[in-house]
Formats: C-alpha cells, structure tokens, sequence
C-alpha cells in the first residue's frame, strides 16, 4: 500500500514527505543546499522554516502545487498558489487552449480531467466510448477511470481488459505516489475491487506488432484499437491548470481511422 500523507504540522509533514519520495536527510539538505543539522530541527519543530525555505524544499521534494499551500498553511504562511474556477474570466485564455486542443483533435475522442479523474470536458468525438456506457455511470460528475473500468462501463467492451486496466491501476498508483491524496488512495482500492480479467501482469510486455499499450475496443462486430497521448500546461502557477490533463486517443489502425471519420460523417 502506497503511503499517504496526512495532515501534520509542516515539520513532519515535511519528514513525512521526504521518506514517500525515499530520501535522506542528507539527500535532501544537499539538493536544497541548507546543512542537514537545519534540516533536522526543522524535521522535529525546533526550527520553523521561512515560508521560502518551505517552498523550496517542496520543489526538491517533487510535490504539486496543492501539496505546497498545504505546507505553507501547516507552517503558518499563506497559500503562495491560487486555485482559481476553469469558470473565472481570467481562465478565459487557458479554456480557450483546452477548447482548441479538443475540437483540433476531432474526430478522435480527447478528454479533459482534473485530479481526481473527473471529466472536465471533452470533445463529440468521446461519445464514441460513452454510448457504450450505462447512463448512471455518466450523471455528473463522471470519473473517467470509474467509467473505464466499472462492470457497467465500457470493461465488458474493452478485449484487452486485464492489460489496459493494468495500465490504468499503474498510472493511478504512481500519481498516488506523487501525491499523496486520500481521495485517490479510495478510488484505488474502489477500482482494484472491479473484475477485470485476471490480475494485472507485473511487467508490461508488447504483444506482436504493439509499441504502446493500445485499448482494444469491440465495435458493431469487429475491434477498434487507440494509442492515446496525455498533455498538460507546461508552466502552471494555478493549482487548478496544475491538476488538468488532456487525454487524446488516435487511432491504432486504418479500420479504427475509417470508423471514426465516418461517425463524424454522419
């Protein structure tokens, strides 16, 4: 079971941090250049860190901006990171790139998630995932890897089933690793509760021709398969832009393209 970080004063919080990213004290004071003595008082509350010092040992810990402010208001600073609505006026240049990225990919499905994995927005093109769908498992808000994996979701569709849900257990497990978040150490062990196929293999290996893992889909009779890509903002100061991503899915093969640009059609 991955680690997770509860709510601590920043000293532990921060020794906390640095065993979960399975770093020394003296690793640590090394990449922040401040001596390991400072570090340790600051480790056991007998030295309270600047709300500098706070951020930049967060930066060599690797951790969201989230995870910051939390350190900063468990030291007694401010949140140095807004975490402003994708609603606000002054999102306004950052919606319009999310839109672009997502009518620029159609017709292919793309979708746009937050933390948690709940579907931000998406293009038309996604429907041709969610008609397969139950409709309660698409009432808001939705979960993308809930969807992905429920018995009522698209898993009785997927042919590669324990593979891909190899690959999506992995991705979730490591961003539990990265942050810590209570609300995905829940949704992990809610998933891996899900049938799926036999258990996930320990090493991803490629099958004939593979050089990602694709999602193999059954379709009116036949097979479709996705390779997909995951985009970000690439210099976020906003704890909400931090948490986006963006999930296009390409097709794997001429049949899949064919479907696709046919489905848009008509």
């Amino acid at each position: 079971m991955t680690a997770t970080v509860p709510a601590l004063s920043v000293g532990p919080a921060l020794r906390r941090w640095r065993e979960v990213r399975r770093l020394s004290q003296l690793e640590l004071a090394a990449r922040a250049d401040i001596s390991t003595r400072h570090l340790s008082f600051v480790e056991t509350g007998r030295s309270r860190p600047s709300g500098e010092m706070v951020l930049r040992l967060a930066e060599h810990l690797d951790l969201p901006l989230r995870e910051r402010n939390r350190l900063l208001l468990a030291a007694g600073y401010a949140p140095a990171y807004p975490q402003t609505a994708l609603t606000a006026p002054r999102m306004a240049p950052a919606r319009a790139a999310v839109r672009q990225v997502l009518a620029g990919h159609e017709p292919y499905p793309a979708v746009v998630v937050d933390r948690s994995w709940q579907m931000v927005d998406a293009n038309q093109s996604l429907t041709i995932f969610t008609d397969l769908v139950a409709p309660d498992l698409l009432a808001p808000p939705v979960n993308v890897l809930r969807v992905s994996l429920h018995p009522d979701g698209l898993a009785p569709h997927i042919a590669n089933l324990r593979q891909w849900r190899g690959h999506l257990l992995a991705r979730l497990a490591r961003q539990v690793e990265l942050t810590g978040d209570a609300e995905l150490v829940a949704l992990d062990g809610e998933l891996r509760g899900y049938p799926g196929g036999g258990p996930e293999p320990d090493v991803e290996l490629p099958g004939p021709g593979d050089i990602v893992v694709p999602l193999r889909l059954r379709y009116d009779g036949g097979e479709l398969a996705f390779l997909s890509t995951i985009a970000t903002f690439g210099t976020p100061l906003d704890v909400t832009l931090a948490e986006l991503s963006i999930e296009s899915f390409y097709p794997a093969d001429e049949r899949t393209a064919s479907v696709l640009r046919e489905r848009t059609r008509r």
